[in-house]
């Protein structure tokens, strides 16, 4: 049994397979260097052979091992590039059902499923999402949230694990899906070692900066309200005013905040304030209290407080790392 069985769909992205590929491959070659178990890994369909990927490539696959109890592994659906429609469809099929069945049995014997991009709508269809938290790539965030209701659809995160479902956005997300399942199923000196030595190492700062404009694409009443979170800095009104403005009640505002982004009313408020800052660290010269004072905080501390926890550093960690990406 493998450590890793990174099951390819028909009509995944390419760059998803070589991710996956190339990350486990680097595992496998530096971990001798620390002393530590190289990951097993390899590519597999439900049937095994080439499967098609897109535009017009393809990859050569082994069938899928029988599920044995107990079982440890990961298993790793490479994003595809279809809709929730499609994707809906192909799970109605005879092979999608023993899909299904196989994701489920992995679950329930003890295993982890992880997808990233559209690939986490075969999770829903799996049922697996159920009760969990969850993210997708932002465009299809309100599709999955509408799909799934029982799903805490997060769209600003770029990884989220839940149990034993690991979830992640779009494109190059899938980069920090990989290195998450390394460094839980080999630690963090070898996830760590190959992320510095593929040039990943500065992804994970990123991640709590998605545009919060962007996490409401496809809702006017949140894209409304994110317009105007942004123009009213550093000086935001009450959340109560806010919705008056807007015509609805704060618990109407605070259900469409949660559908559409994942998070409060004042979660999405944070974001707004943490993307400014970000902004400002990365394009001026403006000292830290300046920033915070810019963004609605009346001394540095908040946002210290604030950067730590959603980036795992000080803005003036931040700064200097941006610094050395460049």
């Amino acid at each position: 049994m493998k450590d890793f069985e990174i099951l390819v769909i028909e009509g995944a992205y390419p760059s998803s397979v070589a991710m996956s590929r190339d990350i486990l491959d680097a595992a496998a070659q530096v971990a001798s260097r620390l002393g530590v178990a190289a990951p097993g890994w390899g590519l597999y369909s439900l049937a095994g052979g080439r499967v098609p990927l897109r535009d017009g490539i393809s990859v050569e696959t082994r069938p899928l091992p029988p599920r044995r109890r107990d079982s440890r592994s990961v298993c790793v659906i490479p994003g595809l590039g279809a809709d929730p429609q499609a994707i809906a469809a192909r799970m109605a099929t005879a092979e999608g059902r023993a899909l299904v069945r196989r994701l489920r049995a992995q679950v329930q014997r003890g295993g982890t499923v992880a997808a990233s991009c559209s690939a986490v709508f075969v999770l829903h269809a799996a049922g697996l999402l159920a009760g969990r938290r969850a993210t997708t790539t932002w465009w299809l965030a309100p599709a999955l949230a509408g799909l799934a209701p029982d799903c805490t659809v997060d769209a600003a995160r770029m990884v989220c694990a839940d149990g034993p479902v690991v979830t992640a956005g779009a494109a190059f997300a899938h980069a920090d899906l990989m290195l998450h399942l390394l460094r839980e199923r080999c630690g963090p000196a070898l996830s760590d070692r190959v992320a510095r030595l593929l040039l990943l190492e500065h992804r994970q700062s990123q991640s709590p900066f998605v545009v919060p404009e962007v996490l409401a694409s496809g809702h006017a009443l949140v894209a409304q309200l994110t317009a105007r979170l942004e123009k009213s800095l550093p000086g935001i009104p009450p959340i109560s005013r806010l919705a008056r403005e807007l015509c609805v009640s704060e618990k109407t505002l605070s259900r469409h905040v949660r559908r559409a982004t994942g998070k409060s009313t004042s979660g999405l408020i944070q974001s707004i304030k943490l993307r400014r800052a970000r902004t400002l660290l990365e394009n001026s010269r403006m000292t830290i209290e300046q920033i915070a004072a810019a963004v609605g905080y009346r001394d540095a501390t908040a946002l210290r407080r604030l950067m730590r926890k959603a980036a795992g550093a000080s803005p003036r960690q931040f700064r200097a790392n941006t610094t050395v990406a460049r």
